[in-house]
């Protein structure tokens, strides 16, 4: 059986909801979900799981302070059964991950990737073959997990989604719980707009350990953002990527929305965490070697990310920074 041959469940049926790679983003969207009525389950690690299951899902946004209570587990089995994974983990885990899923999942399972990076659905895709139906998400939220079963939220919610088979279903139920969803076509374009962005900040805030605001106040930096903006852009009109809107004026405008932010690759590096930088300046850099463009200043924050891990220290971790997902 293809994924196209599934049983849906009925428009006006719950969902059954798989989080995998339970972090700030999929907790969110999953305690608004469990909010709703869906049946949500959180796979992660012990001990955010362990608070889950005791606990609940601590929700705390501008408006609310609440404990969700949902299903937590740390095993991939608990995709089973699932008609919806959202596929959270980070991008260096996606092929470990989806194996990990696969003898699992049932035929129609959606699994959405809503991770950073652009090829995310295609490593997916390539694992779990034609009995599973994935599509790709672009996220635009804020959020962080500010300790075990408590995830904060900052900013934002939505998502656009590519085209399958349960994504109209999916966009009409997540509106319901309030997370505005999109159904496009040319997700593939608004993957590269966000991973320009990605480029633009994600590196020079981890090195630095500086929000948005302060970092873009240091001479220079500007200069910097829009050469790496320019070398992305170059790479994708090679690849035949259409970027929606006018990125470079959006990479201009994200430290006056976002001043306190942290990247999350800032966030990886000061807790001493594996960073996703060759999923996003190193896949530039790979693309412009297959395309024959030059990417220098984004093989270099590559190059500096990768080294930096053992200068960062976990001392240096800003309290509960925003992840910019």
């Amino acid at each position: 059986m293809d994924a196209s041959s599934a049983r849906l469940p009925s428009p006006s049926e719950p969902l059954r909801i798989a989080v995998m790679g339970a972090g700030a983003v999929g907790c969110y969207f999953g305690a608004l979900l469990a909010r709703a009525g869906h049946q949500v389950t959180l796979i992660g690690r012990p001990a955010h799981v362990q608070a889950v299951q005791q606990h609940g899902l601590r929700l705390e946004t501008a408006a609310l302070d609440i404990q969700v209570p949902m299903q937590a587990s740390t095993e991939a089995s608990a995709v089973r059964d699932a008609d919806v994974v959202m596929f959270c983990v980070k991008s260096t885990a996606t092929e470990e991950a989806a194996r990990e899923m696969q003898p699992h999942l049932a035929p129609g399972t959606l699994v959405l990737t809503m991770q950073n990076g652009v090829d995310n659905d295609e490593r997916v895709r390539a694992v779990l073959g034609p009995s599973v139906a994935v599509a790709a998400a672009v996220v635009y939220v804020a959020t962080a997990m500010a300790g075990p079963g408590h995830v904060r939220h900052f900013g934002r919610g939505e998502l656009v989604i590519a085209p399958s088979a349960l994504s109209e279903q999916v966009a009409l139920q997540f509106g319901k719980a309030g997370i505005a969803v999109q159904v496009s076509p040319d997700v593939r374009g608004a993957l590269w707009a966000k991973l320009v962005i990605n480029c633009a900040y994600n590196a020079l805030s981890a090195l630095c350990q500086l929000p948005y605001g302060p970092l873009v106040q240091s001479p220079g930096v500007t200069d910097v953002v829009d050469d790496v903006v320019a070398e992305c852009l170059a790479v994708a009109r090679a690849d035949g990527v259409a970027l929606p809107g006018d990125v470079p004026a959006a990479v201009r405008g994200l430290p006056a929305t976002m001043p306190g932010q942290f990247s999350s690759t800032a966030q990886d590096l000061a807790l001493g965490k594996p960073s996703e930088i060759d999923h996003l300046n190193g896949y530039v850099v790979r693309r412009g070697e297959a395309l024959g463009v030059p990417v220098p200043l984004n093989r270099t924050l590559q190059v500096l990310v990768r080294l930096a891990p053992s200068r960062v220290q976990a001392s240096q971790a800003p309290l509960n920074p925003p992840q910019n997902s």
